[in-house]
C-alpha cells in the first residue's frame, strides 16, 4: 500500500510540475519585445482574425498579437523537426546514424541549430514586416525602425523560442504528457475564454440568432464527441505464441492481439501543415515592394488565405500526407513483424516475416485512411461552417482536435506510468518471496 501511495504522490509531483512549467509558459507570453508600440500592434491584429497570423496567434497562445518575447512560439522547432524527419527518410546517411546508440541525440541537436536558424530567419523577417505595417488608425507600429531593433528582435525572439523548447522538453522529461503538444495545448486552450466572449457579443448585437447559438453548441459537441471517439479507436490483429519447452517446462501458446489506432499519427499533421502553409507569409516580408516577386508572392499568400477554396484543398493534402508518413515512422511493421519472429509469434493464417510485414503495412494503410478523412473533416469544418452556413465557428477544427487530442494522450499516459508502477511493484514483490523460499 505504501508503495502505491508513493506512487500516487510522485505522479502529483509530475502533474504539479507541468502545470507550473506550463504557468511560466503563460507568464512569458505577457512579457513585450522592445520597440513596439503595443496599442497600434493590438489594433493590427485585431483585423488579421482568421489569417494565417491569426491562427499562429492561436498556437502561440495571443504571443504573437502582442508581440511578445515567445512570438515565434513553437512552430520553428516543428518546422525543424519536419524538415529532418522529411531528411531521414530521404538520405540512408541520415537513417543510419538515427539507428546508432546516441543517433536520436545527435538528431535532436542538428535540429535544435536548425531550429535557431529559422528563428534568425523568421525574427528578421517579422521585423522588417512590422517595420512597413501601420495600425488602422495610421500610427506606427516599431517606434524606432532601424538595424537595432532588428538585430535586437531577431535575438530576442530566438531567445524566445529556444525557452519554450527547453520548457517542452522540462515536461516531457520531469512531467507527464509531451512537453510540446502541452505547450500548444496551453497557448490555444488561453483562447478559449475571448472565443466565447466574442461569441456572446456576436448574439447580444443581433448578429447571430439564438438557434445559430444553439446550432454551434451542438457542433462543439459532437465534434468533441467524433474526436474523442475516433482518438481511441483501435483495430485488433490477432497474435498467437507457439509453445516451446524448455527444461521439460512449456513456454508460449497463448493469444492476444496487437492493438493499431485507427489515427495513428495524433496531433501532428495539422500541425505540421499549418506551419508549412506559413511559409508564403513568411518569404513576402523578404521581397522587395513593388517587384514581380512581390506580387507574385502576394498572389499565392491571397488564394491561400483561410478558409478559401485553395487554402482548403492545400490543407487536406498536406493533412493526408504526413498522417500516412507519420504514421510510418509511429508504427514501423519490419520492427513489429521481426520482433514477432524473434519471440514465436505470429498473426494466424500469415507467414512469419516479410508476409507479416506486408499484412500490417496493407492494414496501417486502410487505418490511416480513414484516420486522415477524419482529421481533414473536422479541420476544414469551421470553413465550411462559413462558407456554406455563415456559421462563426470561432473554436476551429484543428484547434478542437489538438485539444482533445491532446488531452487523451496526456490522460493515458498518466494512466500507464500508474499501471507501470503497479507491474513493478508486484514484480517486486514476487522476486522477495521466491527469494525467501530458495533460502529456505
Amino acid at each position: 500500500m505504501s508503495g502505491t501511495q508513493g506512487k500516487i504522490e510522485e505522479l502529483q509531483k509530475r502533474v504539479l510540475f507541468t502545470l507550473l512549467m506550463l504557468g511560466v509558459f503563460r507568464v512569458a507570453t505577457q512579457v513585450p519585445t522592445p520597440g513596439i508600440d503595443s496599442g497600434a500592434l493590438t489594433s493590427f491584429f485585431s483585423n488579421m482574425q482568421g489569417s494565417m497570423f491569426g491562427i499562429f496567434n492561436n498556437f502561440t497562445g495571443g504571443a504573437l498579437e502582442r508581440f511578445s518575447v515567445l512570438a515565434l512560439g513553437i512552430m520553428p522547432y516543428i518546422t525543424a523537426s519536419i524538415i529532418f524527419s522529411l531528411l531521414t527518410v530521404s538520405f540512408p546517411s541520415l537513417k543510419e546514424i538515427q539507428k546508432e546508440q546516441d543517433g536520436h541525440k545527435k538528431i535532436q541537436q542538428w535540429t535544435r541549430y536548425a531550429t535557431v536558424l529559422l528563428c534568425a530567419i523568421q525574427g528578421f523577417g517579422l521585423s522588417v514586416g512590422l517595420e512597413s505595417i501601420k495600425s488602422p488608425s495610421g500610427l506606427p507600429i516599431v517606434l524606432e525602425p532601424g538595424l537595432s531593433f532588428r538585430l535586437l528582435t531577431v535575438i530576442t525572439l530566438t531567445a524566445g523560442t529556444m525557452f519554450v523548447m527547453w520548457l517542452g522538453e522540462q515536461i516531457t522529461e520531469r512531467g507527464i504528457g509531451n512537453g510540446i503538444s502541452l505547450i500548444i495545448f496551453a497557448g490555444i486552450a488561453a483562447g478559449i475564454p475571448s472565443g466565447l466572449r466574442d461569441t456572446v457579443n456576436l448574439f447580444n448585437n443581433g448578429e447571430i440568432s439564438g438557434l445559430v447559438m444553439l446550432l454551434v453548441a451542438a457542433i462543439m459537441v459532437g465534434s468533441f464527441w467524433i474526436i474523442i471517439y475516433t482518438e481511441k479507436a483501435f483495430r485488433k490483429i490477432p497474435i498467437q505464441y507457439a509453445k516451446r519447452v524448455v527444461n521439460n517446462r512449456v513456454f508460449g501458446g497463448q493469444s492476444t492481439h496487437l492493438p493499431v489506432k485507427v489515427n495513428i499519427s495524433g496531433v501532428m499533421p495539422p500541425i505540421f501543415a499549418s506551419a508549412l502553409l506559413g511559409f508564403p507569409t513568411t518569404i513576402s516580408t523578404f521581397v522587395p515592394e513593388g517587384s514581380p516577386l512581390k506580387m507574385f508572392v502576394d498572389t499565392i499568400q491571397e488564394s491561400l488565405y483561410p478558409g478559401r477554396m485553395l487554402y482548403n484543398v492545400v490543407f487536406v493534402g498536406f493533412i493526408v500526407f504526413f498522417c500516412y508518413f507519420y504514421a510510418q515512422i509511429q508504427f514501423k511493421t519490419e520492427d513489429v513483424a521481426d520482433s514477432l519472429k524473434k519471440n514465436g509469434g505470429f498473426i494466424p493464417g500469415i507467414r512469419p516475416g516479410e508476409k507479416t510485414k506486408e499484412f500490417l503495412d496493407f492494414v496501417v494503410e486502410r487505418l490511416t485512411l480513414v484516420g486522415s478523412i477524419y482529421m481533414s473533416i473536422i479541420c476544414i469544418m469551421p470553413a465550411i461552417l462559413f462558407n456554406v452556413a455563415k456559421v462563426p465557428f470561432y473554436f476551429g477544427g484543428t484547434s478542437l482536435l489538438i485539444l482533445v487530442g491532446v488531452a487523451i494522450d496526456t490522460m493515458a499516459q498518466a494512466e500507464s506510468f500508474m499501471i507501470s508502477q503497479r507491474y513493478e511493484q508486484n514484480y517486486k514483490v514476487r522476486g522477495k518471496y521466491s527469494g525467501a523460499g530458495r533460502r529456505f
